[in-house]
């Protein structure tokens, strides 16, 4: 199930409610080491407001396995302004452009989004994966609209995060004494499995070292003016 980026608001609420009742198998990983990609979009600085049509942004994919990590940096323009549960819009392109630069298909994919942590169930961490026909999980500082209290302080400790009765995703903690991340199913990936992926990407930070490298090649690209 490839899902374009549609161009307006009306289809992109259109394409989230076919994503949120899409029921594709389960991914299953397989045994061994897997390339684990982690992928990041930054807009321009010095803007007031939320962020605008048209602006600057840089977006990198960091694939992270046996090999050495492999960045791809791309740059273009915001497709759209900032809006919550809209951000297909804006970041899609530049992120799925991101993915596709990468010398080898990842066997999964972090977004820095969420996925059923969304008003119609279908946020840009599953969008991005079904787009990319890639198993992809979100995760992000903050739910966007789930609740639920944080887990207890103990490395991988979590606790579910809900929207109404149902189960969205999780807080998860890392580390012992570190703030807890959201971690969300996102394409074709259910919670137990997202869990076991962030936990293995993350080692001695908060954030899953694919996701790390990605933010911090953005940046920097972003900070020469390049990609």
């Amino acid at each position: 199930m490839s899902v374009p980026w549609p161009a307006t608001e009306e289809a992109l609420l259109a394409a989230q409610q076919e994503l949120a009742s899409a029921c594709p198998a389960p991914w299953r990983p397989r045994a061994g080491p897997l390339a684990v990609a982690g992928c990041f979009v930054c807009f321009s600085r010095g803007r007031i407001g939320p962020g605008a049509a048209a602006e600057p942004g840089w977006a990198a994919a960091a694939l992270v396995g046996d090999d050495p990590t492999r960045i791809a940096v791309v740059t273009g323009q915001a497709q759209a302004p900032y809006a919550a549960g809209l951000l297909a819009l804006r970041d899609g392109p530049l992120l799925e452009a991101a993915v596709r630069r990468l010398p080898a298909r990842p066997d999964v994919l972090l977004v820095n989004a969420t996925g059923r942590d969304h008003p119609r169930r279908a946020g840009l961490a599953l969008h991005l994966g079904a787009r990319l026909e890639i198993p992809s999980i979100g995760v992000t500082a903050q739910p966007l609209i789930a609740r639920g209290e944080w887990p207890a302080d103990e490395p991988g400790a979590r606790s579910v995060l809900c929207i109404e009765d149902a189960i969205v995703g999780c807080w998860l903690r890392p580390r012992r004494g570190v703030r807890p991340i959201a971690v969300h199913p996102g394409w074709r990936i259910d919670l137990e499995t997202a869990v076991a992926i962030v936990m293995a990407a993350t080692r001695d930070t908060r954030t899953p070292e694919p996701l790390r490298r990605a933010r911090r090649a953005a940046r920097e690209a972003r900070a020469a003016g390049t990609a």
